[in-house]
């Protein structure tokens, strides 16, 4: 018996809709990451594209445990001397929220042309309105991305 392999052609992306108010930060991230790849589908293939793209809302109002806010850093160096620069995560949700959610999905998902590809279905936003309404974003089932915990 030989393995199938789904054909590119054949392949149906879908649109999901995630609500991130009130998640911890790492588990929705986890669950997002495996939506992007596909995980999820029987037609699973681990270097093919066949997750769905994944519209984030309420980006601002997503949780952290612990002291993330004041301890966790985000560090970035130019190359030059005197190059680093870093920010906590209290100040990067000051100025942009997406970009949390964003750097956290960044790294679960593969490294190279295929990660890359797949960050680029993931659309974050901050307010509880997103311009995608063209593509039909399905509400992703509450079990999918976990319930709300109080």
């Amino acid at each position: 018996m030989s393995t199938t392999f789904p054909a590119t052609r054949d392949l149906a992306h879908k649109w999901v809709l995630v609500d991130a108010d009130g998640q911890v930060l790492g588990r929705l991230a986890t669950r997002i990451a495996l939506l992007l790849r596909g995980k999820h589908k029987v037609s699973y293939t681990p270097h093919l594209n066949v997750g769905d793209g994944v519209v984030v809302i309420n980006a601002e109002k997503v949780k952290f445990t612990g002291q993330k806010l004041q301890q966790k850093l985000y560090r970035r160096y130019s190359g030059y001397p005197s190059g680093l620069k870093q920010e906590t995560l209290q100040e990067v949700l000051d100025r942009h929220p997406e970009r949390a959610i964003q750097h956290a999905v960044k790294g679960m998902l593969p490294d190279g042309p295929l990660g890359r590809t797949l960050l680029r279905r993931l659309k974050v936003y901050k307010g509880a309105s997103h311009p995608h309404h063209a593509q039909r974003p399905e509400p992703v089932p509450a079990a999918m991305v976990g319930a709300h915990h109080g």
